[in-house]
């Protein structure tokens, strides 16, 4: 076992304290992550605070984590010591079922193992991102291409593939319009993904505040949803509109703005259920579609992307004893567009 320094939140709804932490001898297929950085995504929030139901305490918050390999299990092939790695959210899945040979390991029969708040398959929690190091299984791990500095490619690890996968999946791409909904962690990475795949895209957000932001990132179109004119004027347009808040939305009204046969997905998830009118997918024969990371393949695919195309995340850099104002900061939308703990600060 190794003792490493770590911020967790001793309780539900405690602020994250300074601790230290055991992670795992390095096993035959395991690789030890010295992490660089760990992004603050609006979910560490949600579960440190208990809003999604039970958590595991005490709780090591983070699942956008960057770093450096320094050291490899004996049977380990696909890293090497030195090598720039990342882990997202999740750190194992049972790798037999249909879903995770199919590189949908996101989508585990058994449920996968999440980086924190779960518990692995030797019966101890998991432990994430907001800690000096973390031991992986190879299989879990992704190479960060040399393209992408460590400190933006973090928050590529969630907030990248959450929105890469919907993105790919229902055809983002050249002669396509797509509206991405909420400009924050997930939905700047949205705009920046939507717009290097080809399609034309629209910023939905509850104000103009972000305007500027929003057509420097790649949107061609940026609209106030508190505006009720936006629907009128939008009604029939997208073929694909991805939402990205953590807030219950009138659901009919977006549905409202698809094309026949346009898609609403959803990456973001609210504490609370949702009202739907039947009518309003019925219709147009529209879809009403969710969507949760991506596998492992697709997470390196995402990568790989996004160094080609020079994407990063917009970030704000903090030290770990800033971490408690942070998410302060996150609840009140006061973030462009990510923060990310310098790890050599905890």
């Amino acid at each position: 076992m190794t003792t490493v320094a770590a911020y967790a939140a001793p309780a539900p709804k405690a602020p994250l304290e300074r601790t230290t932490i055991e992670r795992r001898q390095v096993g035959e297929y395991d690789v030890l992550i010295d992490i660089k950085f760990a992004g603050i995504c609006h979910s560490d929030i949600h579960q440190a605070r208990e809003g999604w139901g039970e958590g595991i305490f005490p709780m090591v918050p983070g699942h956008e984590i960057a770093g450096v390999v320094s050291e490899v299990g004996p049977g380990v092939t696909k890293f090497a010591v030195g090598d720039r790695v990342g882990v997202g959210c999740m750190v194992d899945s049972c790798r037999e079922c249909e879903n995770c040979k199919a590189g949908r390991e996101q989508y585990c029969v058994k449920g996968n193992v999440p980086t924190y708040n779960g518990i692995g398959k030797d019966g101890e929690p998991t432990y994430g991102g907001y800690s000096q190091k973390v031991v992986v299984d190879e299989n879990f791990v992704v190479r960060i291409p040399d393209g992408l500095s460590l400190d933006v490619a973090a928050p590529l690890l969630c907030a990248g593939i959450t929105l890469y996968s919907p993105l790919k999946r229902f055809g983002a791409g050249p002669g396509k319009k797509v509206a991405i909904v909420g400009l924050g962690g997930l939905g700047h990475m949205g705009v920046k993904i939507a717009h290097a795949l080809g399609a034309e895209v629209t910023v939905l957000s509850q104000s103009l505040r972000k305007r500027e932001d929003g057509l420097k990132l790649g949107a061609d179109h940026y609209y106030a949803t508190s505006d009720p004119k936006t629907f009128e004027e939008l009604a029939g347009t997208f073929d694909l509109i991805v939402s990205t808040v953590s807030a219950p939305l009138d659901f009919n009204a977006y549905l409202s703005l698809l094309k026949t046969e346009g898609t609403l997905a959803n990456v973001g998830a609210p504490e609370e259920p949702i009202a739907l009118n039947l009518f309003s997918v019925i219709g147009g024969g529209k879809s009403l579609a969710g969507s949760m990371i991506g596998g492992i393949a697709e997470t390196q695919e995402m990568l790989d992307f996004c160094a080609e195309h020079g994407l990063g995340a917009e970030i704000e850099l903090i030290r770990g004893d800033q971490i408690n104002e942070a998410y302060e900061r996150v609840v009140a939308s006061d973030v462009r567009y990510r923060f990310v703990i310098d790890t050599a600060t905890i």
